[in-house]
């Protein structure tokens, strides 16, 4: 059994509205033993809709997350942080981890020049089949840059949001020929961004948003989890990427067995920065 979540944000992300106790309760509820909070620091990005950037006072952050670890002794509380990675900020995430003691950093590709594959204008300004290639190489450069991380999150994050697949799924169409597509046209990159992760000692995430963005797969995909594994990857940690708290832990029950088959008989998670591993079974 899967027992922890170590993907998670609350309102000191942008895009989220979830209080941190709701996450607890709903922590508590699921009968987990631990739970991770890894809420976006994306420095220079802002969101469209209110011009708000996406980052957080960490001295508030983790003023409120020890608070509440006083208060929740019967549950394990950890401080992450999910840093967006681009090149201009580099200094500056390499600051924020030097001076802060999280527990867990995921570092994430969620903007590419500027454009969120989220955003329909991501996919006007390079097209499709080039807005996915150019996501992989930018990720593969993010991780060549010596950030200072743990894991790689929802590295095929860019999927969730092709033009294609969005129609497709709209239509009620199988998606699964479209994202053997896109997995066939870029696993050369794939490839070697999962060997440069395990060379540099860095893990990755499966993230189980994949399955509430309607996906049917994890991000990254199985196959690609499992090409991890066969590299010689062992850090895996799980998350749901939850915005809000009835998506914590979701589909989780899907993953120990799609895991195993993947070849992984433990999971990950981070204290201080450092890895344990725990069964998947």
């Amino acid at each position: 059994m899967i027992l922890s979540d170590n993907h998670v944000h609350t309102f000191f992300s942008a895009d989220s509205e979830a209080s941190i106790e709701s996450h607890l309760l709903k922590a508590k509820e699921k009968h987990f033993t631990s739970i991770c909070f890894t809420d976006h620091m994306d420095y220079e990005v802002f969101l469209p809709e209110n011009n708000v950037e996406f980052t957080f006072l960490p001295d508030n952050y983790f003023a409120t997350l020890r608070n509440l670890q006083k208060q929740y002794n019967d549950l394990e509380i950890r401080i992450g942080v999910e840093l967006g990675l681009k090149d201009s900020i580099f200094s500056k995430a390499l600051s924020l981890t030097k001076e802060y003691p999280f527990d867990f950093v995921i570092g994430s590709t969620h903007v590419i020049d500027d454009y969120d594959p989220y955003y329909m204008d991501y996919w006007e300004n390079f097209g499709e089949k080039e807005g996915i290639r150019h996501y992989y190489e930018t990720t593969c450069e993010n991780v060549l840059r010596g950030y200072d991380f743990d894991v790689y999150g929802h590295i095929d994050y860019v999927i969730r949001y092709a033009p294609t697949l969005k129609k497709a799924k709209k239509e009620g169409k199988d998606l699964e020929s479209l994202i053997e597509q896109f997995m066939t046209d870029n696993m050369e990159c794939i490839e070697q961004i999962l060997k440069e992760l395990i060379k540099c000692g860095h893990g990755i995430e499966a993230n189980s948003g994949g399955y509430l963005a309607g996906l049917s797969h994890p991000n990254p995909h199985e196959k690609i989890l499992a090409l991890y594994h066969d590299l010689g990857g062992e850090i895996l940690t799980i998350g749901s990427d939850a915005h809000d708290a009835i998506n914590l832990g979701n589909a989780f029950d899907k993953l120990p067995a799609l895991l195993q088959q993947c070849g992984f008989s433990h999971y990950t998670i981070f204290r201080d920065r450092s890895p344990v591993f725990l069964p998947l079974s």
